[in-house]
């Protein structure tokens, strides 16, 4: 292995880390900014109003797109094994 090839290597784990958690994240700063501008115009600053809400969009998104997450570990996982004895030699 040369380092070249490592550094692709993790470059491309780390890509498709992103890519995975990119739903997730988004979903929480979405809703994470809605209910901070309905804080913001309501004055009430409960701190429970912002992370229930969050939980709740974050799970909401694993449910939607865990099928899709699945496949994309799967199939990167699957390209790792596969090509193992490329990547001994």
């Amino acid at each position: 292995m040369t380092p070249d090839f490592v550094v692709s290597f993790s470059a491309e784990a780390l890509k498709v880390s992103l890519i995975i958690a990119a739903p997730m994240l988004g979903f929480g700063l979405v809703i994470g900014v809605i209910v901070s501008m309905f804080q913001a115009v309501t004055s009430i600053q409960e701190m429970t109003l912002t992370f229930i809400p969050k939980i709740l969009a974050v799970m909401a998104s694993i449910l939607i797109f865990f099928p899709w997450m699945i496949e994309l570990m799967v199939s990167f996982t699957a390209n790792i094994i596969i090509n193992i004895p490329e990547y001994i030699r």
